[in-house]
């Protein structure tokens, strides 16, 4: 283990106080980690905040500083293939993965660092990629946590057409040895620092300039467009979370939050898969883009509002009827004026 700095951007600067380590998993690919303490007493527990495809720990300095005011320790990390983790490819700009099980390794190392250093409760704080891969590691037992918040979960891709004949095609050149090519069209452009008209990931522009010009300056940090191996495996992934026990295995109660005018998560695959939740249940803000932790103060309000009424913070002793209650008065309050109020393993649009 060795320690690291992060990149600090003074036009968004990351918390103060936080420790930077690496740690190697079980088949030596080499995390980039960070932790910060809460900025006040007591303490709740300790939140896992999991990235999605391309993005890295600075990016979320603001979503972090957030919930240290809210009383959590913050355990964050990067990828294998992003961020400051360890890349396996000679041009480090392209998004690459070899297998799925490598992100199930990474998260193994996770789990086992939160564990070891990190003071229970703990929950689990994901976006879209990351989201995926934390509810698959649900339904086997491999994320023992006590609540999971998954934003925006890749379980089907809308940015890409005709997706099946893309899955064959990624596979077929996956074999024929080509998995760490670009996708076709693809390069070293990071989709944080393309223009802003007609972006897919949110519509503030003030925190869009700002993660851009982060991405810009970081440029050791972030990566250009997925490879065919990438792509390969993020259609297994969706495969497993589309199958129709997948969301019934979930052992982890779950809130998921959608976005309504997501262009790169599909919605309804969302609100399909949270309807068959045994413990969990859904919310769709409708004028949100893909990065919700990344849209407008009102947005994000919504978000934080629901993460606070589903994230209690108890001690496990007493945090099954907490819980309940809490619930309870997050679907009273965020579907109110609804006819159909919903219910665990339903789905909710917020007005």
């Amino acid at each position: 283990m060795s320690e690291a700095a992060l990149f600090h951007d003074p036009n968004y600067p990351v918390p103060g106080h936080g420790k930077v380590w690496f740690a190697e998993t079980r088949d030596r690919a080499r995390l980039r980690f960070a932790r910060w303490r809460p900025t006040v007493r007591p303490a709740r527990g300790t939140i896992v905040l999991a990235e999605g495809r391309a993005e890295f720990i600075e990016r979320y300095s603001e979503t972090i500083a957030e919930l240290r005011r809210r009383g959590f320790h913050v355990l964050t990390f990067d990828w294998r293939g992003q961020g400051g983790s360890q890349r396996f490819v000679r041009r480090e700009r392209k998004g690459h993965v070899g297998r799925l099980s490598h992100y199930e390794a990474d998260l193994a190392l996770v789990m086992a660092e939160m564990q070891a250093k990190f003071p229970p409760p703990y929950f689990m704080l994901a976006h879209s990629m990351g989201a995926a891969i934390c509810l698959d590691a649900a339904r086997h037992g491999a994320l023992p946590i006590s609540r999971l918040v998954a934003i925006a979960p890749m379980l089907e891709l809308t940015i890409i057409e005709r997706p099946q004949a893309a899955s064959r095609l990624a596979s077929t050149l996956y074999w024929l040895g080509l998995g760490r090519l670009f996708v076709p069209g693809g390069g070293d452009t990071a989709i944080a620092t393309k223009p802003f008209e007609g972006n897919r990931l949110t519509s503030d522009p003030v925190r869009y300039a700002r993660n851009s010009a982060l991405s810009a300056a970081a440029r050791n940090l972030s990566i250009g467009d997925p490879t065919i191996g990438w792509v390969r495996n993020a259609f297994k992934l969706m495969r497993r979370l589309g199958a129709p026990s997948a969301a019934l295995e979930v052992k982890v109660p779950t809130l998921i939050i959608a976005a309504g005018r997501d262009p790169v998560v599909s919605t309804p695959a969302i609100e399909r898969f949270a309807a068959r939740l045994k413990t969990g249940s859904a919310l769709v803000l409708p004028t949100a883009r893909h990065e919700i932790l990344m849209e407008n103060d009102a947005i994000r309000a919504q978000f934080w509002a629901a993460f606070d009424a589903f994230i209690p913070g108890e001690d496990q002793s007493s945090a099954s009827s907490t819980s309940e209650q809490a619930e309870g008065g997050l679907m009273q309050r965020l579907a109110a004026g609804r006819d159909d109020p919903a219910a665990a393993g339903g789905a909710a649009a917020i007005p």
